[in-house]
């Protein structure tokens, strides 16, 4: 807008001064047309952006989401606290690398707090069941020898990483489908997405660390990680299930 007045001022002061009659109306047209189309700019750069508003199953969707997910990482950080003391005791060799696998499961799960807090979402009442299994799968499988613990990890990784591919597909095809209706889609679900894929990637990564230590040489491997897989699908869909039950703040 202060380059279209800047702009008027020479024309208003030319037409007053040294300018002919007939040609007063024509710069008056000018002026007002760069009135006009500085007011249309400002007006547009002020109208809100064209956002879905979320349907109430988008919006128990995404709860859901996040309170699974905070619970899952939760589990992680347990199982990799209760096995890191023993494996590293016999494989010093490995401190390094359980270190760096615990500190990522960290920081996802102070990820998914903060978005907890963030969006108020209430935390599970389930935390202590949750907690108690996950210390004793971390536990009994390095009780069994790096190899068993490293499957579980190969176990629960190719689990969780199919967890977050789900939902970052559910989640594209709501921007999809929003996108084609002619919306925008918020800054706040883009960040999410971005949030899920980085995580997920880390996720994988730990099941290449596992399998890179002899996460398959672990006996009886098909059992073993046929187990933990399985617990790990009923968790999610019995956790999922009981946040249907749960009160939102």
């Amino acid at each position: 807008m202060a380059s279209s007045r800047s702009l008027m001022r020479p024309l208003r002061s030319l037409g007053a001064r040294s300018t002919p009659t007939l040609c007063r109306p024509c710069i008056r047209t000018i002026a007002s047309t760069a009135n006009a189309q500085a007011a249309v700019s400002n007006e547009s750069s002020k109208t809100p952006k064209n956002l879905k508003p979320l349907t109430q199953e988008q919006r128990d969707y995404l709860d859901s989401a996040l309170r699974v997910n905070q619970a899952g990482e939760l589990a992680a950080v347990l199982i990799y606290a209760a096995q890191s003391p023993i494996l590293v005791r016999s494989k010093p060799h490995l401190r390094k690398l359980m270190s760096h696998m615990y500190d990522q499961e960290d920081g996802h799960f102070k990820t998914f707090n903060g978005l907890i807090h963030k969006h108020r979402v209430r935390p599970t009442a389930m935390y202590p069941l949750w907690s108690v299994m996950a210390t004793g799968l971390g536990w009994s499988t390095a009780m069994m020898g790096y190899k068993a613990a490293m499957a579980c990890t190969e176990a629960v990784e190719t689990e969780i990483g199919g967890h977050y591919n789900e939902q970052i597909r559910t989640l594209l095809e709501m921007v999809s489908q929003w996108e084609a209706e002619g919306y925008e889609v918020g800054e706040e679900l883009s960040s999410l997405v971005k949030t899920l894929r980085v995580i997920r990637d880390e996720e994988l990564e730990h099941l290449d660390h596992a399998v890179e230590h002899d996460a398959q040489k672990a006996e009886p491997h098909w059992l073993l990680t046929g187990v933990i897989r399985a617990g790990c699908r009923g968790a999610i869909w019995t956790y999922g299930w009981h946040l249907l039950w749960d009160v939102y703040i």
